[in-house]
Formats: structure tokens, sequence, C-alpha cells
């Protein structure tokens, strides 16, 4: 039975990705940190601020076969009302805690020549969006992880994709008026954390697809 592990599990799309999983046999691990996570799943409490926290997870966890890079946290406030705060809080979660992990995760497929890193950015960080620059810029920091790393480990076998979502219905988006964003989308509508789940199950389960960046995002991007 493979392994996987998705940071932020506890809620939206990496709830959805670890209840995929968890259906089709994988033995799934979830993070999380100050959130509830409320359905039956192997959860780890971890900091991903912290990268000393980071590496005594992946200690006690062990081998795995797919890492799910999806935590992340937003911010929309304009350039010139960023704070140094903001900028340590936003990078150190959406840019190094994935590196990390990636880091970690690798060092464990490279022993058995196999595995699958699958990462999750944003259409932002692919064209980006004004007052959300420095989330665009981690997000974009993720894509280009992606590219990088794959070259790196596709001789080892092991893959490294990425998956832009566009407007998911989470909770990260309940702050808007959802009409609104309906309005934003060519489909009429906005996605939902499971069909970002089939993208991320689709490149765990592709052993010849590798440094590819999908856009799920309704026709915006």
């Amino acid at each position: 039975m493979k392994k996987v592990l998705i940071t932020g599990g506890a809620t939206g799309i990496g709830k959805a990705c670890a209840e995929l999983f968890i259906k089709q046999g994988y033995d799934v691990t979830v993070t999380h940190h100050d959130t509830l996570v409320d359905y039956g799943v192997k959860i780890l409490n971890c900091d991903l601020a912290k990268p000393e926290e980071i590496e005594a997870m992946f200690q006690k966890l062990g081998d795995i076969d797919i890492l799910v890079n999806n935590a992340g946290v937003s911010l929309i406030k304009m350039i010139n009302d960023t704070t140094i705060y903001d900028y340590e809080n936003v990078t150190a979660i959406n840019e190094r805690a994935v590196y990390f992990c990636s880091k970690y995760a690798a060092l464990s497929m490279l022993k058995r020549h196999s595995g699958a890193i699958i990462n999750i950015s944003s259409m932002w960080g692919q064209c980006g969006a004004s007052c959300e620059t420095l989330y665009s810029m981690t997000k974009a920091g993720v894509i280009g992880l992606t590219k990088a790393l794959a070259q790196e480990l596709a001789p080892s076998g092991i893959t490294v994709n990425c998956v832009c979502p566009g407007i998911i219905d989470t909770r990260m988006n309940e702050q808007f008026d959802k009409n609104e964003l309906e309005d934003e989308v060519p489909m009429g509508r906005l996605g939902t954390p499971e069909e970002i789940a089939k993208a991320v199950q689709f490149f765990a389960e592709s052993d010849y697809i590798t440094g590819q960046i999908l856009g799920v995002n309704g026709g915006i991007v």
C-alpha cells in the first residue's frame, strides 16, 4: 500500500485529496496546525513555518511514496501595506515549507528510485493578481520549484508536477461574494475541492509525466 502525505489536510482541497486517496486504497497522513481534522485519517500536528518541525515530522513518518504540498496561506494587501511580518509568514508557508517538505520527501523516494511530488500553486502564480502580490510571488515560486526539481529528480524515477487551482469553493474564498466570483469564471461557477483532488491523483498515478503545470480554473487562465 502506497503512503501519501498531504500538508494542510484538515479542510478544503487537502481534505478532498485525502478522502479521494483513502477511497482508492492509499495509506494517507495529513498535517494540520491549529485546525481541527474532522474526518477519519491519520494526522500529524506540524507547524510548517518551522523547518525543524518539518524535519522531525519526516523522521517520525518514515518513507513515503507521494507528497502533496497543499498547505498555504493567502494575503490580500497592496504592496505599500505589506509588512515584514506578512512577508515572512506567507513565504515561510507557501515557499519554504514546500521546499523543505520536497527535500525530505525526495530523500525518502531516492532510496526506492520512485515517487511523486505534487505541488499546489494557484492561477495567480501563473498570471499574478493585483493586491495579492506577495501571494502571487510565492505561488509563482512553487511553479519554478516544480520545473527545476522535476529535472533534478527525473533520472531517479521521481515525478514532480503542479496543479494551479482557480477560484475554488473553499474557506479561503468565503469572504467574497459568491455570485461576483462566479461572474469572473467563463464556465460560470466555482470549482470544487474534489475537482482539484482528481487532478492531483492524475499526477500521482502518472509515471511518465513530470515538470508539468496544470491549470484547473474553469477557463480563467
